[in-house]
């Protein structure tokens, strides 16, 4: 049976906070789904893993999985909740995922003052039900919640976390207003091109691609098995696209880049894996399929396509700024709302155990 665990309301700051654990995602009050639905390209590590589990929980489906959400909530006089925080400890097919957080609340309120009680409530009952320490291999959320969380996590569990961080990186999204249109070209230099959804005869060129993003993403990396196994379910899921370069006078075409996007909701996407094999880097593979991708997503009903890039990925950025995400111009440096500074932060892997995302 589904269950739900309030934790005492702490007074904090003339707000009381309460938290809440989950173990179903069912159970999670819609209007605390509601609320993520809002903001949805920034709760994108969270809410299509929520909608999911909704569905096979409803749907009866048998879940092996042992997944937890958290809340924390400010309360005021009159009794009224405001959602502050979702924390989630979830998994895929391919693995446990990191901790997320995702926040409720606009990216300027995240100060330490507004996060500290609420992070060290958040850690308070991961403990309370049952999650370990070893569990805990990385953090991904916004900056700020980052940073807090691996101070306190370390201090309460006695496990480091790395100075460096595995991941840091700018969340843009691309709609219908920001997206730039093209005409994809057909031909060029010789080599003809064909921009498509991955097809099962694909399976082997999409591996390679997946196998070698994961090679550069330290230290998620995947062995060819592990490889075929995610490039099968992205192309199962109709999750992937390739891009098809075809050389004048070779009698086949190459699978020269990959887009997935994984984390998906009724009105938003988010491309997960962009990735051009070496022999076709520099001939504007990877704009041209984002493009075209984006294009089929927000023509298709999605209202947003949302993405991570790293900060040092100059390249990359020139790329998605092209094709319509924003807030990556180097000429603009007012905010914009939803654009924000990731952080991914990773704990001792002498004393946790790896997952994979």
């Amino acid at each position: 049976m589904p269950s739900t665990t309030v934790s005492p309301i702490i007074r904090s700051d003339a707000s009381d906070l309460e938290i809440n654990t989950y173990d179903a995602a069912s159970a999670i009050p819609p209007w605390v789904v509601e609320v993520l639905r809002r903001i949805p390209t920034q709760t994108n590590v969270v809410l299509p893993n929520i909608e999911r589990a909704i569905s096979r929980e409803l749907a009866g489906d048998i879940v092996e999985n042992e997944e937890l959400w958290f809340t924390c909530s400010s309360i005021d006089d009159e009794e009224n909740r405001t959602l502050d925080l979702v924390l989630s400890c979830s998994e895929s097919d391919m693995g446990k995922y990191p901790i997320f957080i995702v926040a409720a609340v606009p990216f300027s309120r995240l100060t330490d003052q507004f996060l500290g009680p609420r992070i060290e409530n958040l850690i308070l009952a991961m403990t309370r039900a049952g999650i370990r320490s070893d569990r805990v291999y990385s953090i991904f959320a916004p900056e700020p919640i980052t940073q807090l969380f691996a101070e306190i996590w370390t201090e309460f569990t006695g496990v480091a976390h790395y100075e460096t961080p595995y991941y840091a990186a700018m969340l843009s999204f691309c709609t219908r207003g920001s997206f730039r249109n093209r005409q994809a070209t057909c031909t060029q230099g010789g080599v003809r091109y064909n921009l498509r959804p991955a097809r099962i005869s694909d399976l082997d060129a999409v591996a390679a691609l997946c196998y070698g993003f994961a090679a550069e993403s330290e230290p998620f990396v995947l062995n060819e098995a592990g490889a075929l196994k995610e490039a099968l379910m992205l192309i199962r899921k109709e999750q992937v696209w390739v891009h098809e370069a075809q050389r004048e006078g070779s009698t086949r075409p190459e699978i020269a880049c990959l887009v997935a996007y994984t984390r998906n909701t009724q009105t938003t996407a988010t491309i997960t894996k962009v990735m051009t094999s070496p022999a076709h880097r520099g001939l504007g593979c990877a704009q041209r399929l984002v493009r075209q991708v984006c294009k089929h997503l927000l023509y298709s009903g999605k209202q947003a396509v949302a993405l991570y890039v790293a900060h040092n990925n100059i390249p990359a950025c020139k790329v998605y700024h092209k094709v319509g995400f924003v807030g990556l111009d180097k000429y603009h440096d007012q905010p914009i709302e939803g654009v924000e500074r990731w952080l991914e932060i990773g704990f001792d892997r002498a004393k946790v155990h790896l997952g994979h995302w």
